[in-house]
């Protein structure tokens, strides 16, 4: 978790504990008609300060701030290495909204396939299949990626080799040629990877 950002004070401030009764109400009550309803109890400001005010959470401020980077490093983490605390944190996170459970099961899911299993080939398009019945686009975007390399997925899924050591080899070969640039010829630059 990261600290929540400190605000200066403006002139929302003593109206905010109407304001997070109203939004308890009624969460999709328009901007407008918070600005008319406030400005009856003395609010003196503009409806951009209120708008603004309600975009930052400020309204929910009591909230723990959770960057999304945090979260993605919570979802993508092996459930069995975080800590009780992170647990407690990511249940909370992901029973939030039925988009956020979906998100989490299906990251899960995804996670199992990438052991390598002759069966992953079949259960990769069931996940495929559950992804789609979930409105979340980003997942939707990632399986299109997925199909325009399906033979290369299924391979990776369900086979035992990789190629680790070539992609290793190659960002080592490029990181001396991108040392020796503009210093030296392809013969030096060949004889220190043929000797490294």
């Amino acid at each position: 978790m990261r600290r929540a950002p400190q605000y200066r004070p403006t002139l929302v401030d003593p109206h905010r504990e109407y304001l997070r009764k109203r939004r308890a109400e009624d969460p999709a009550v328009p901007v407008q008609q918070l600005l008319r309803q406030i400005r009856e109890r003395g609010y003196t400001g503009s409806q951009n300060l209120l708008y603004r005010y309600i975009t930052q959470g400020r309204v929910e401020d009591d909230r723990p701030a959770l960057s999304p980077r945090r979260l993605a490093r919570l979802l993508l983490t092996r459930p069995d290495t975080l800590k009780p605390d992170q647990h407690e944190l990511l249940d909370k996170t992901t029973s939030a909204c039925p988009e956020m459970s979906s998100l989490a099961a299906l990251v899960r899911a995804f996670a199992q396939l990438l052991i390598p299993a002759a069966d992953n080939a079949d259960r990769l398009q069931e996940w495929i299949g559950a992804a789609e019945e979930v409105n979340l686009p980003h997942v939707h975007s990632f399986i299109r990626g997925l199909r325009l390399d399906q033979d290369a997925v299924r391979i990776a899924l369900t086979s035992e080799y990789h190629n680790g050591g070539t992609e290793g080899v190659n960002t080592k070969t490029k990181l001396i040629k991108r040392q020796m640039y503009g210093r030296a010829g392809f013969h030096l630059l060949r004889h220190r990877i043929l000797l490294g």
